[in-house]
């Protein structure tokens, strides 16, 4: 669980705090949300207690409306819904009480492995010919776990440098689309991956998702500050998606060569 005490970081010494974000917060229970924000302030005071710098990272879900237009690092979310309020009030704490924090507001998480790994989920299901379920109606930026992580490694030792460039960021992938958009590609290319390898398999299909009728809704992070402060530049999350495809076929023929040699997998 999410759990510093002040006694932890006084006896590791870390250079940062850094908390993952809940990765769909819309579909949580206030209990569940609560829980972790109470955890968020709990790791607030230890940082404080002991001058360590506190990274935030907290999804683009808490710009629950939308923007027609790329979302600025200075609009704070003011959302409708009680549990994405409860985290809100948190940031507005961590701004307010400690200078020493990055808030970094990310596009959804993809990535191989880890809790909601979203991509890994895709393709297992598409691969067991299940059916995918995906939005068509809402339209964000599918971001790479991989490319944060770079990037907040970067953040942090330009901050260590002397950069003093504390506050908010926001951190997405290039191109903006919908669930079901991302879904296909990744079908589509995972498609291609396993006909390149001599592969056939029936794959599963995609089914649209619409609930808001009347227009689409746009979480669009605008991240030209995190450029500009920082020279983080956004990673486009077709070619992570290829990269991560890659891997994930090296594991599979490792997992093959290992049945094979009868190894422990």
């Amino acid at each position: 669980g999410l759990a510093v005490s002040p006694s932890q970081l006084q006896a590791i010494a870390p250079d940062a705090v850094l908390i993952p974000p809940l990765a769909h917060p819309l579909s949580m229970t206030l209990a569940e949300v609560k829980a972790h924000a109470d955890a968020v302030d709990r790791c607030v005071d230890a940082c404080q207690a002991h001058d360590v710098a506190l990274v935030w990272c907290v999804s683009d879900q808490l710009y629950e409306e939308g923007f027609d237009s790329p979302i600025d690092e200075h609009v704070v979310p003011a959302p409708r819904d009680e549990c994405l309020r409860r985290l809100v009030q948190t940031g507005d704490r961590i701004r307010a009480e400690y200078h020493r924090h990055l808030i970094v507001r990310l596009g959804p998480l993809f990535a191989l492995e880890g809790s909601h790994a979203w991509l890994s989920e895709i393709i297992d299901s598409f691969v067991t010919g299940q059916t995918v379920r995906a939005a068509e109606d809402v339209v964000f930026c599918p971001t790479s776990a991989d490319a944060v992580a770079m990037a907040l490694i970067g953040m942090l030792q330009q901050q260590a440098c002397g950069a003093d460039a504390w506050g908010a960021y926001h951190l997405a992938g290039t191109e903006p689309v919908s669930a079901f958009t991302f879904t296909s590609m990744v079908r589509t290319q995972l498609a291609t991956h396993l006909e390149g390898r001599g592969e056939h398999i029936d794959l599963g299909e995609i089914q649209a998702l619409n609930h808001h009728h009347d227009a689409k809704l746009r979480r669009v992070l605008n991240c030209r500050r995190v450029l500009d402060v920082f020279g983080v530049h956004q990673k486009p999350w077709r070619l992570e998606v290829g990269r991560m495809l890659d891997a994930w076929c090296l594991t599979r023929d490792q997992q093959r060569d290992d049945v094979g040699t009868g190894e422990s997998v």
